[in-house]
C-alpha cells in the first residue's frame, strides 16, 4: 500500500498535520502506537492561556481543528489579561479529558482520505537521500511521497519518580526504543529533553472550605470564529486556588537529593518556564510560597490536577508533599507525579517550511522540535501537515513571519535560534505582539487558510463581510462629528471625559482612553456586531501604536526579500566573526533578515555579509 503522506505520532501534532494533510486531497496514513490515546492530554487538559490561546486562534483561522475541538469539550473558560492592553490578551479554556481526544478521534474517523493504523516506526525508507517511507516494528514497509513526524515524548521515553527509571510513555505505553537512533545514523543531532506532570488527587479527599475558588468568565467565549458559545456559563466546573506552605518547602529541601532532577538521575534538560515545584524552591528562596491551582480533569471522574506542582520525588516523599498543602491534608493521591525524559532533534536542522534539512520531504513537529505545550505543537503539525502536502505538488511552502502569527514566531525562533530545552510560546518572544492579538487572527490569517484550501468559499465570504463591516463602521465614526454645545459636554462630563472646546468626530473622540464605543451610542445607533465594534475600536485606540509596529515589521520585511544563495560559502566572507561564520553555516538562513537574528551574529556582522553579496552581484 502506498499512501501520499504518512504521519508518525497521534497527539495534538499529528492530529493537525493529517486532518490537513487529508483535507488536502493527499491519501494520508497516521500511524500511532495507540488509538485511544490519539488527541492525548498526558499533562494539563487546558487549551490555552497566555500566547498559546492565540495560537489557537491562529490555528482556526489556517484551517485546523484545535479551536473547534476545544470549543466542544471545555469544562471553565476565561479570557487571560483583560485589565491589561489587548496584546497580551488571550483566551483559556479547561478541557475534558475524556471528551478532548475523544471528539477528536471521531472527527479524524469522518475524515475522507484518511486512515489511522496502529503501531510503531522504528525506521525509514531512504532513497538518495529522501523518504519513501516508513519501516514498522514487525519490519512492514510502508511507501510514502513524504513523512511527518510527530513521535511527541515517546523516542527512547523513560519515566523518572526519584531513582527509579521506567522505559515508558506518558500512561504506561511502549516508546519508540530505536527510531531516534536511526535518526542519528541519518545525520540529525538528537538532544535529550525533559518535562514533567504534577500529582492527581480524588476530589472528594479534598476539603475545598481552605480553597479559594476560581470560577469561569460570565462572558461566553469560544475559540473558533465559526462556533456560537456551546457551553451555559453557569455550567462551568470551578477551579481552585491554593498555596504552598512552609512546611511544603521545608519537606522539599530536606529531600532534594532524592529528587531524580537534584539527586543526578535526570540526562535531559528540563523547561525553564514550566519548573518543578522543587525546582521553583531551590531557584525562587526568596517567595514564601507558591500558587497552585486545583482544577478538574473531566466530569466523568473525580481526578484533581494540582497546577503547579510538577515533580519527580519518590513517591512517599510526594505524600508528605501532598498533605502539607492545604485542603490536601488528607488527600488521596490517584496518580503519583513523574518526570518524563526523551529524544528530540535539533531544530537548526529544519527549513522555515518545518522540512528537515537532512532528509529531503521528512518533515517533524512538535515535542520533537524542542517545544512543549499541545498549542505549540498543533500550530507546527498544521504547518507541517500544509506543506507536505505542497512539496508533494510542487507548490511553495507556507511560511509565516513573524508580524503575522505566533506560530510564524515560533517556527523562526527554532529554526533560526534553536534550542536546548523544551521551547514556550510567551507573549513577549514576539516584538510585534500588539499586531499579533487574540481578536485579529481571522484577519491576519483567513485568507491564507483559503488560499492553501482548507477555508471553505462560505468561511471567506463571512471574513470579507466582517471587513467590509469594519469598515464601514470605521468611516461612521470618521463622519460623525460632534459640536461643543452644553448637551454634549454635560455628557462627557457625566462619563468623567473633558470637554471639547471645537468640533470632533466619533472617531476621534474614541481615542481618549475613558471613551468606549458603548458612549458613541449616546450620539450614534451603532448596529454591528461585539466582535466588529471590538476590532474597530482596538484599531482606533491604539492607532498610533499599531502604525508604528507596522513600520518597524516593515524594516524586517524588507530585510526579508534580500535572499542569502544557498549555496554561499561563508569561509569566503572575510571578515566575518568566527562565532557567527559558525553560526551561519549550521542556521544556513535564506533571507538576510533571518540571518540578522541568529545568536552569535552581531550587525557588524550582517554589513559585511550584505558587502560581500553586493560585491558578488549575488543580491
Amino acid at each position: 500500500m502506498k499512501y501520499d503522506i504518512i504521519v508518525v505520532g497521534g497527539g495534538h501534532a499529528g492530529c493537525e498535520a493529517s486532518l490537513a494533510s487529508a483535507r488536502l486531497g493527499n491519501k494520508t496514513l497516521l500511524i500511532t502506537g495507540n488509538i485511544k490515546n490519539i488527541a492525548d492530554m498526558p499533562c494539563n487538559p487546558s487549551i490555552g492561556g497566555p500566547a498559546k490561546g492565540i495560537i489557537v486562534r491562529e490555528i482556526d483561522a489556517l484551517g485546523g481543528e484545535m479551536a473547534n475541538n476545544i470549543d466542544h469539550s471545555c469544562l471553565q473558560v476565561k479570557m487571560l489579561n483583560t485589565k491589561k492592553g489587548p496584546a497580551v490578551r488571550a483566551l483559556r479554556a479547561q478541557g475534558d479529558k475524556i471528551t478532548y481526544p475523544k471528539a477528536m478521534l471521531e472527527t479524524m474517523k469522518k475524515q475522507s482520505n484518511l486512515e489511522i493504523k496502529e503501531s510503531i516506526v522504528e525506521d525509514l525508507i531512504i532513497e538518495n537521500n529522501i523518504v519513501k517511507g516508513v519501516i514498522l516494528e514487525n519490519n512492514e514497509q510502508i511507501k510514502s511521497q513524504a513523512v511527518i513526524l510527530t513521535t511527541g515524548t515517546y523516542l527512547k521515553a523513560v519515566i523518572l519518580r526519584g531513582a527509579t527509571k521506567t522505559v515508558s510513555g506518558p500512561h504506561g505505553e511502549k516508546p519508540s526504543k530505536f527510531l531516534s537512533n536511526k535518526l542519528k545514523e541519518y545525520g540529525f543531532t538528537i538532544q535529550r529533553l525533559k518535562t514533567g506532570t504534577p500529582p492527581r488527587i480524588d476530589k472528594s479527599s479534598i476539603d475545598f472550605t481552605k480553597t479559594s475558588l476560581e470560577p469561569g468568565d460570565s462572558i461566553p467565549y469560544t475559540f473558533s470564529y465559526d462556533n456560537e458559545p456551546l457551553y451555559k456559563i453557569e455550567d462551568q466546573v470551578p477551579c481552585h486556588l491554593i498555596y504552598t506552605t512552609p512546611e511544603t518547602h521545608k519537606i522539599i529541601n530536606e529531600n532534594l537529593d532524592k529528587s531524580s532532577m537534584y539527586g543526578g538521575y535526570v540526562e535531559g534538560i528540563g523547561p525553564r518556564y514550566c519548573p518543578s515545584i522543587e525546582d521553583k524552591v531551590v531557584r525562587f528562596k526568596d517567595k514564601e510560597r507558591h500558587q497552585l491551582f486545583l482544577e478538574p480533569e473531566s466530569i466523568y471522574y473525580d481526578d484533581i490536577y494540582i497546577q503547579g506542582f510538577s515533580t519527580s520525588m519518590p513517591e512517599d516523599v510526594q505524600e508528605k508533599m501532598v498533605h502539607s498543602l492545604p485542603g490536601l491534608e488528607h488527600a488521596k493521591i490517584l496518580k503519583y507525579a513523574y518526570a518524563i525524559e526523551y529524544d528530540a532533534i535539533d531544530p537548526l536542522q529544519l527549513k522555515q517550511s518545518l522540512e528537515t534539512k537532512v532528509i529531503e520531504n521528512l518533515f517533524t513537529a512538535g515535542q520533537i522540535n524542542g517545544t512543549s505545550g499541545y498549542e505549540e505543537a498543533a500550530g507546527q503539525g498544521l504547518i507541517a501537515g500544509i506543506n507536505a502536502s505542497r512539496k508533494i505538488h510542487n507548490q511553495e511552502p507556507l511560511i509565516l513571519k513573524r508580524n503575522e502569527a505566533y506560530i510564524g514566531v515560533l517556527i523562526d525562533d527554532l529554526v533560526t535560534k534553536g534550542t536546548k530545552e523544551p521551547y514556550r510560546m510567551l507573549t513577549s518572544r514576539a516584538e510585534y505582539r500588539l499586531l499579533l492579538r487574540h481578536d485579529n487572527a481571522d484577519l491576519r490569517l483567513r485568507e491564507y487558510g483559503y488560499q492553501m484550501g482548507l477555508i471553505s468559499e462560505a468561511k471567506y465570504q463571512k471574513l470579507q463581510e466582517k471587513k467590509k463591516q469594519i469598515e464601514e463602521l470605521t468611516n461612521l465614526l470618521k463622519n460623525h462629528k460632534i459640536t461643543p454645545t452644553k448637551e454634549n459636554n454635560d455628557y462627557l462630563e457625566s462619563i468623567h471625559s473633558t470637554k471639547i472646546l471645537d468640533g470632533i468626530t466619533l472617531y476621534d473622540l474614541l481615542k481618549r482612553p475613558e471613551i468606549t464605543t458603548e458612549n458613541l451610542k449616546h450620539w450614534l445607533a451603532i448596529n454591528f456586531s461585539n466582535e466588529v465594534i471590538e476590532q474597530v475600536e482596538i484599531q482606533i485606540k491604539y492607532e498610533g501604536y499599531i502604525i508604528k509596529a507596522n513600520r518597524e515589521a516593515q524594516k524586517m520585511l524588507d530585510l526579508e526579500k534580500v535572499k542569502i544563495p544557498t549555496d554561499i560559502n561563508y569561509d569566503q566572507v572575510h571578515n566575518l566573526a568566527s562565532e557567527a561564520r559558525q553560526k551561519l553555516k549550521d542556521v544556513r538562513p535564506t533571507t538576510i533578515a533571518q540571518a540578522s537574528r541568529i545568536s552569535g551574529v552581531n550587525p557588524s556582522d550582517i554589513s559585511i555579509l550584505m558587502v560581500y553579496l553586493k560585491k558578488e552581484k549575488r543580491i
